[in-house]
């Protein structure tokens, strides 16, 4: 019996928008490292546009099957196949990288493991290079829409430990991990797209 390749709609929506910022900031980078890959929806529609750009995927073990459908699929030879990746243990790749890219994760994880990605992306990361990260965020700490409120409401139900997070405390994260912020991108469906530069 064949399976059947997972697929999250949002993902659909969101990918060609997200495409037009990496466009603008990747055009020079080799190396990247997507933190919560998912799917692999998002792993295989970029890294179409980036031949030179060697994109490594990541998730959780148990992730790893539909994930490895999608790269079955594209037979793509810039994705590398998922490593494991826990933000909230010590077991990141052993390799630097100029890049590295995550999509709808902080809210779902909690906030200690929100510190432990910041921290681990800032040992990660070449000087120079880039963390960029999509997703809703708060804005000091107010919702930026009604929907967000009800996102939010929904997460929380689900995960006390999860929620939208507010954008000046990932901001105090990025800095005393020795990031800057370069760019903070208006996305549809009351998202946001920020790219953080190691110093």
């Amino acid at each position: 019996m064949t399976k059947k390749k997972p697929f999250a709609p949002s993902c659909e929506k969101n990918q060609d928008p997200i495409l037009q910022v990496l466009l603008r900031h990747l055009g020079d980078v080799s190396t990247l490292l997507e933190i919560g890959s998912g799917t692999g929806q998002h792993a295989v529609h970029m890294a179409s546009h980036f031949p030179d750009l060697q994109w490594q995927t990541s998730e959780l073990a148990d992730k790893h099957d539909g994930l490895n459908l999608w790269l079955d699929e594209a037979h793509a030879p810039n994705i590398l196949r998922p490593v494991v990746l826990d933000v909230t243990n010590n077991q990141w790749p052993n390799t630097t990288t100029e890049a590295i890219y995550t999509a709808n994760t902080a809210h779902i994880m909690s906030w200690t493991a929100v510190q432990s990605m910041f921290a681990g992306v800032g040992r990660l990361l070449n000087v120079g290079g880039l963390f960029c990260i999509y997703g809703p965020f708060n804005y000091n700490g107010e919702f930026t829409s009604a929907g967000n409120a009800k996102f939010d409401e929904t997460l929380r139900s689900r995960d006390p430990a999860s929620g939208i997070r507010d954008f000046e405390a990932l901001e105090r994260l990025a800095l005393s991990d020795g990031m800057r912020l370069k760019e903070d991108a208006e996305m549809p469906a009351n998202n946001r797209f920020l790219i953080w530069q190691k110093t």
